[in-house]
């Protein structure tokens, strides 16, 4: 099998990229808080909470009252961070997100770790997978997935300065560490990871290294892939998104989520207003997730690098 075009020396959790960037968007900005439901460590808020415990507030299991304590604190000039479970800083709490915080354009950060099926063992009550659909949906709110430790990071400080309510998703599994230390990460603007002529491959959050995986295998097959990564899923890059299918011609779009309302369905919405184009989606059809480790969990619900290189051969017939 040819080698990827990327490499990685070591594997960390985007977890711990949310707690490194919150320490230091901390350390940079007094009028940062926290707020956690009972999961400081899951969420890696113990350095945040240890360094400024007067920045820090315990909510217990009482996510709805979190998030109705984070918009209170916006109006005396605070920009809270919320950390609980995706599931929970979602589905849960979905009423006073919609009414307190994205109706009214609060500067809540809404950070959500143990997302998708990778949150393995703790099964289908845990893996909201409607997650990014529910965000995105919501008037006024930005919606971000990155997909390593050094991503997750750079995008937390840059939330930290970003002004409006911000949902940012990460995960528990420990995954490649594959992009720089030092990037500049900005809100919106996708980032061409490989440039290649006959199909792009869209993917997000744990689904880039995945790609990456499958354009090695792609390349030894002949087939040229233009890997694009879309860790902003809104505002969508529409630009960066119509300049490569004009290239290429067709599209993969590849996520840890469900098939409707995720990455896949915001880039069909802007190849059907503007160039519509032959696309396969690689995501969970429409089923809930169950209980497993991560990488088996990932295979059974068609979200591996075999399944982005079968998607691949199968929309380039279409072309």
């Amino acid at each position: 099998m040819a080698e990827t075009k990327f490499t990685f020396t070591e594997k960390k959790d985007t977890r711990s990229g949310f707690g490194d960037g919150l320490l230091e968007a901390g350390r940079k900005n007094d009028q940062i808080v926290g707020l956690c439901a009972d999961l400081i460590g899951s969420l890696k808020m113990g350095a945040f909470q240890k360094e400024f415990p007067e920045r820090f507030f315990q909510t217990g299991i009482a996510e709805a009252n979190m998030m109705g304590l984070a918009a209170g604190m916006t109006i005396g000039g605070k920009i809270p961070f919320t950390g609980t479970f995706a599931n929970f800083s979602t589905g849960r709490v979905y009423d006073q997100i919609r009414q307190s915080i994205a109706y009214s354009e609060k500067n809540v950060k809404i950070c959500a770790s143990h997302a998708g099926v990778t949150l393995g063992e703790d099964g289908a009550t845990h893996q909201i997978l409607e997650d990014i659909g529910m965000m995105r949906m919501l008037p006024n709110m930005t919606v971000i997935n990155p997909c390593d430790y050094n991503q997750t990071k750079a995008a937390t400080l840059a939330i930290a300065e970003h002004e409006g309510p911000v949902y940012l998703r990460f995960g528990r599994p420990k995954v490649p560490i594959f992009t720089s230390a030092d990037q500049k990460f900005e809100i919106g603007k996708a980032i061409n990871m490989i440039e290649g002529s006959d199909v792009t491959i869209f993917a997000t959050g744990h689904l880039v290294w995945e790609a990456i995986e499958a354009e090695a295998i792609l390349r030894e097959k002949g087939i040229s892939v233009e890997l694009i990564n879309i860790h902003t899923i809104k505002p969508i890059d529409e630009e960066a998104i119509l300049k490569s299918v004009a290239k290429t011609g067709c599209v993969v779009t590849a996520e840890e989520h469900q098939r409707n309302g995720g990455l896949g369905d915001a880039v069909a919405q802007v190849l059907a207003q503007n160039n519509p184009t032959p696309q396969e989606y690689v995501a969970v059809n429409d089923k809930f997730g169950e209980s497993g480790k991560p990488d088996e969990l990932m295979k059974k619900y068609g979200l591996d690098a075999e399944h982005i290189v079968a998607a691949v051969e199968k929309v380039i017939k279409r072309k």
